[in-house]
């Protein structure tokens, strides 16, 4: 059924800007946009439901383009121990860390990972976040990374929520690998991938390029692979220290280098050509109280596009909510709120490999989109917390969460 949703104003998000459209029309049919504009040069229109949507800004659906949304567990304790000054590497030493989500994931049943994800990503949802990445990692063996990426696929499957997994077996190195970073690295490469790829449950591929993950060399190995079975690439790169690992994430033409604060020039020069979107963190960053910003100047720079995310996870960043992303973007990272918008829609989409689909307001897109009941788009990054009054709709139906 033709819709026609009216009596608002849209911030479009077209080429990364606000774009904005005054008393403004939309029109929706078989979920895609097929009209929008102001609502003056509408002509007639063959609709079978018309919306008043109050005045509403009008902004693309929230797209939260990095989580670990599927784990077992809880490392809440290890939060307290860090503020009570415990290091990352002695609560690691007393097992914790990641080791500690993978032994709880591994242990959880397919059914008990799906029912905790599935209230984290509800809480996004409330965000209005339409479509967003789910990485596995936690499992670390082929049985548990086809759990927690079926898990991923089910969310899809129970939500109205576009889904896109990503396969994150080079996160960190399993117990039973101690010592054998390269033997895991082959496993991954002869037999994890195909499998999981060859049951059609991988969308895009990722590693943890860093000294307490993966080296260069060994991401490298697991690109050659991805790109041989026919999947994009992305990286976590740069958080700790240089690797130049966002440099090699271009060389194979990622869909996104994430994290990225001790990136260099010559690393955004690079991302800049090959068109790898630059996902930054903020959740993490506050969390771990980092002090290293990214190299924000050198991204505006050289026209490197800049999404953000939750990195929903465990233990750096347990976020629930990317509209808060979008506040910390701006204080901390020092984005403007149009720049903090664009980099959960429309870049955010292109982190995705969705750009074509998703992620602004055009003709021939998907009509996913939020009516918000507030004064202008910069209040999405103004308000921390609460629950903005809002209508989504996904796919051109209105849903409640």
């Amino acid at each position: 059924m033709r819709t026609l949703w009216q009596h608002c104003h849209a911030a479009t998000m077209t080429d990364g800007r606000y774009s904005l459209i005054e008393d403004a029309a939309i029109v929706t049919h078989a979920g895609l946009i097929e009209w929008i504009g102001p609502r003056a040069g509408l002509g007639p229109v063959d609709a079978g439901r018309t919306v008043d949507l109050g005045g509403a800004w009008v902004t693309p659906g929230l797209i939260d383009c990095h989580t670990h949304a599927v784990f077992g567990g809880n490392r809440s304790g290890e939060f307290e121990q860090r503020l009570q000054g415990v290091s990352y590497a002695e609560i690691a030493a007393q097992g914790g860390g990641i080791a500690s989500t993978v032994r709880a994931t591994r242990a959880a049943s397919e059914d008990e990972l799906f029912a905790s994800a599935r209230q984290r990503v509800q809480a996004l949802m409330r965000d209005g976040v339409t479509t967003l990445e789910v990485k596995s990692g936690y499992g670390l063996d082929l049985a548990n990374e086809r759990k927690m990426l079926r898990v991923a696929r089910r969310l899809a499957d129970a939500l109205p929520l576009t889904v896109r997994a990503t396969c994150l077996a080079a996160h960190a190195l399993p117990p039973e690998y101690a010592g054998r970073a390269d033997d895991y690295i082959t496993h991954i490469c002869d037999e994890l991938l195909p499998s999981l790829v060859g049951e059609g449950l991988v969308d895009a591929v990722d590693a943890f390029c860093e000294h307490l993950a993966f080296t260069p060399a060994q991401v490298e190995r697991v690109f050659i692979k991805a790109r041989a079975l026919g999947v994009p690439v992305k990286l976590h790169a740069e958080q700790l220290s240089s690797l130049h690992g966002s440099s090699l994430a271009a060389r194979y033409q990622a869909l996104s280098a994430d994290h990225l604060e001790f990136m260099t020039e010559e690393d955004a020069i690079a991302m800049a050509k090959a068109g790898t979107v630059a996902v930054l963190l903020p959740g993490a960053f506050y969390f771990l109280r980092e002090t290293q910003l990214p190299p924000m100047d050198a991204l505006r720079r050289h026209g490197v596009k800049i999404a953000l995310a939750s990195d929903l996870n465990p233990g750096t960043s347990p976020g629930l909510s990317l509209r808060l992303m979008l506040n910390m973007g701006c204080t901390c990272f020092r984005m403007t709120p149009e720049e903090a918008l664009a980099g959960v829609t429309v870049h955010a989409a292109t982190a995705l490999g969705l750009g074509d689909s998703h992620g602004s307001l055009e003709v021939g897109k998907v009509a996913d989109f939020v009516a918000w009941q507030v004064e202008r788009p910069a209040d999405l990054a103004y308000w921390l917390g609460g629950d903005l009054p809002k209508r989504v709709v996904r796919s051109g139906h209105e849903i409640t969460n």
